[in-house]
């Protein structure tokens, strides 16, 4: 494999990186050319919204081609382009031999739920302290227990160890990782539903991995009354489905909605203000836990 990296200004990345996916890049990628500097510039997106820039003020493109011909041939086809002044080629280079996968199992440590309750990939064992164990390794299906909103699930179903949870709905369930945790905390009747069939396809392989019971299948599959009702996705679609959410929501049972930025709690309360009074029972690193009571 080799890299051809050219620095661009910011007007000029959307159309170079069309150009190169058009040269038969098999990747390209756009980073900060000053990171690490003084002139380093912060750019944050948030979900629902579109990215604020294609690019930095002084982009670093870096493309991955199969051989160092095709890098070559791309970076004099570019060159002759109007569009490509004020660009300049940086480097065309053979990408070092790495093991992918221990690369990417790096990146993937035990996540702590609770002292006691932990997230571990199928090649770390466990910690000492952990008595309750969800094994996940991260996969095509969101869901790896180290987002926030993951987390803040997580830690309410394992607040009320020695509560029956009751029938469990995990709707949007991606990796199955909730229903999976409301199964270790004692959940015998759970439905974990998603739109996606990778999603579902996910959520067996990890229930079976995990020794625990569950049904999933895509969003038809949920039917009646839940006891608990969880539901990780994003503000947006969460207030689409407040009247089908709530309807699954049994007399004196538990609804549990995140994915949720602190800055759309007021959004959230409105949306489902007809059906029940959402109340915010966590926060972290910016994002919030919603709970009702039916």
């Amino acid at each position: 494999m080799f890299e051809l990296v050219l620095l661009a200004p910011v007007d000029e990345v959307e159309t170079l990186s069309e150009a190169l996916d058009a040269l038969d890049a098999l990747s390209v990628s756009v980073e900060d050319a000053d990171a690490q500097t003084p002139a380093e510039q912060a750019l944050f997106g948030e979900p629902d919204m579109p990215p604020p820039k294609a690019g930095w003020e002084r982009s670093r493109i870096v493309s991955l081609f199969s051989t160092e011909a095709l890098a070559r041939d791309a970076a004099r086809v570019l060159s002759a382009q109007d569009f490509f002044a004020g660009c300049r080629v940086v480097a065309i280079q053979p990408v070092p031999e790495q093991d992918w996968v221990r690369l990417t199992q790096s990146q993937f440590e035990p996540v702590d739920i609770t002292p006691e309750f932990w997230i571990v990939p199928t090649w770390h064992e466990p910690p000492a302290e952990a008595k309750q164990v969800i094994r996940l390794d991260p996969g095509l299906a969101f869901g790896t227990g180290t987002h926030p909103t993951t987390r803040m699930c997580l830690r309410w179903i394992a607040g009320r160890a020695g509560q029956d949870l009751g029938r469990v709905l995990d709707y949007g369930c991606g990796s199955g990782i909730l229903a999976i945790g409301a199964a270790k905390f004692g959940a015998s009747d759970i439905d974990a539903v998603d739109i996606d069939p990778a999603a579902v396809e996910s959520t067996c392989a990890n229930a079976e991995a995990n020794h625990v019971a569950l049904n999933a299948g895509l969003p038809e599959k949920a039917s009646g009354p839940y006891r608990t009702v969880l539901a990780n996705i994003l503000a947006t679609p969460l207030k689409v489905l407040a009247p089908l959410l709530c309807a699954h929501v049994e007399k004196g049972g538990h609804l549990v909605l995140a994915g949720i930025l602190e800055r759309q709690a007021d959004e959230l309360k409105e949306a489902y203000a007809p059906y029940c009074q959402l109340t915010v029972h966590d926060a972290q690193e910016g994002w919030i836990l919603m709970t009702a009571r039916f």
